[in-house]
């Protein structure tokens, strides 16, 4: 009876239990990397949907088409900067490209540096590193930062609504 008891310690006690919750844990973290990994594959459609997105705001910065910005920004659009601070509203946005960019600085994406992950019932999230370059002044050398910006979709209209830009220095 006792060899018995012992067995269906072992069975039900914590060295089983703990073998349970760690290959638990294991598959949960498997399962979640490869659902990260899923959302930020180059082949889905949101990411193409979203880089073309990119695509399209960056040219329309690089060749001073404000009627197109004023188009894919929102009217309440937040744009936090590392050295400039926080932007609030659309017209800000655009008298600051106007003034300050304009002839004056190119963006380029780092493309391989470029995430896209969905954010439910409201659009996504992307990621990524661009490189700023001066174009009428070679002696100020190129740029780099990273980014965050949030893309709202209603419909079949996207938005960008926010965007966060730091860690600027010089490319690496």
């Amino acid at each position: 009876m006792r060899a018995r008891a012992a067995r269906v310690n072992f069975i039900r006690g914590s060295t089983y239990n703990e073998g349970m919750k760690n290959a638990l844990a294991l598959l949960a973290v498997l399962f979640i990397t490869s659902a990260v990994h899923a959302q930020s594959s180059t082949e889905t459609t949101l990411y193409k949907t979203v880089a073309a997105l990119d695509q399209k705001l960056f040219h329309a910065y690089n060749t001073c088409d404000l009627k197109t910005l004023d188009v894919m920004v929102a009217d309440d659009l937040e744009f936090y900067h590392d050295q400039t601070g926080l932007a609030v509203g659309k017209q800000p946005f655009l008298e600051a490209i106007r003034n300050n960019i304009c002839g004056k600085v190119t963006r380029e994406l780092v493309s391989a540096s470029l995430e896209v992950h969905p954010l439910k019932t409201y659009g996504a999230v992307e990621i990524g590193v661009h490189r700023f370059l001066h174009p009428n002044d070679p002696t100020n050398p190129p740029g780099e930062g990273k980014f965050v910006m949030l893309w709202q979709q209603k419909g079949d209209v996207w938005k960008l609504t926010r965007v966060i830009s730091y860690d600027h220095g010089q490319a690496k």
